[in-house]
């Protein structure tokens, strides 16, 4: 049960980096940022893509792999 929970969590947090990540790129090439904001917005880009990347290397990468191979082991 409690597994479940932690891999919900999982998920939810990927999709959230995920759609983040899609959102501010949107609001990058759509709508001008401020200039005093220009230095905070090209860090939280930067940190978001850095997070995409983590999550699309867990999902489709060897992580996922090694961590569905322990789950099968434990079983």
């Amino acid at each position: 049960m409690e597994t479940n929970l932690k891999e919900i969590y999982m998920y939810a947090l990927g999709a959230l980096i995920v759609v983040g990540f899609f959102f501010v790129l949107y609001i990058v090439f759509i709508a001008e940022v401020p200039t005093g904001n220009k230095d905070l917005g090209l860090l939280v880009i930067g940190a978001l893509v850095a997070k995409f990347g983590d999550v699309v290397s867990y999902f489709f990468g060897s992580s996922k792999g090694s961590s569905d191979k322990t789950k099968m082991m434990n079983k």
